[in-house]
């Protein structure tokens, strides 16, 4: 075997071993991103449990108790983990093939 196509073999090797690596390491991120959404979410709530109004409702109207920001960073971590990332995964592995 010529030594000058060897060395591109192995660094042709190189760099697709680095792609999927790198591909590996966008998919756990954007894997992680919905629980780590909802996670903020809770950490708020918990951090300010005053903006809960579910928790004191008195007076309060119906849309003022369902429009709770802390449950809306809930949901929107939801709504990435289970709607949106299924289809960025599948895309990013279809990349790294």
């Amino acid at each position: 075997m010529n030594a000058e196509l060897a060395h591109t073999l192995d660094r042709a090797e190189h760099a697709s071993r680095e792609r999927s690596l790198s591909v590996a390491a966008r998919i756990r991120i954007v894997s992680s991103l919905g629980p780590l959404t909802v996670l903020a979410g809770i950490a708020w709530a918990l951090a300010q449990p005053y903006r809960i109004t579910l928790l004191h409702p008195v007076g309060q109207g119906f849309w003022w108790l369902v429009s709770e920001p802390p449950l809306f960073v809930v949901i929107v971590g939801l709504v990435f983990r289970f709607v949106i990332a299924p289809g960025l995964i599948e895309d990013l592995e279809e990349v790294g093939e």
